[in-house]
């Protein structure tokens, strides 16, 4: 599986900041241990009010074994080719990768490291994250809903 890139182009002006709903105490959040088999909607954009994209997730073993988009793709035209600006990195509406919740925390990780800004959130019942921003060049931001173990 690919990394998270902030490659993507927003627009000319930058977020204030993003803004989320939902649990968000990471203080008092157990750590996530990702279960073998669970299934989740990740949207991702920074703009509650409109995303750039949802996709409905099942995970197996650490590894998306489906995902599909809930909502239309954008595109100018059907006869338009795609543009690959690489895996969850797509601007405009374009299909990404889909990460396991595992894998969105280590590029979380990878790009804190690498000097990003990143705000990770996590569910304060049973530590899953339920948010993360990543602002390298510009904001990329994931939310979690609908996250179901088994």
């Amino acid at each position: 599986m690919a990394a998270l890139g902030a490659g993507c182009t927003a627009p000319a002006e930058k977020p204030a900041s993003p803004t989320w709903n939902g649990p968000s105490e990471a203080a008092s959040a157990p750590p996530f241990v990702e279960p073998a088999a669970y299934s989740y909607v990740l949207t991702r954009g920074c703009d509650p009010a409109a995303p750039v994209a949802r996709y409905r997730a099942t995970v197996r073993d650490g590894v998306v074994v489906t995902s599909e988009r809930l909502d239309a793709a954008i595109r100018a035209s059907p006869s338009d080719p795609p543009v690959d600006l690489g895996p969850i990195g797509g601007e405009d509406g374009e299909e990404i990768e889909v990460p396991a919740l595992g894998q969105l925390l280590q590029i979380a990780e990878t790009a804190s490291e690498d000097g990003g800004a990143v705000t990770t959130t996590f569910d304060a019942k049973d530590g899953h994250p339920v948010t993360v921003v990543v602002d390298v060049e510009e904001p990329e931001c994931f939310s979690v809903s609908e996250y179901r173990p088994g």
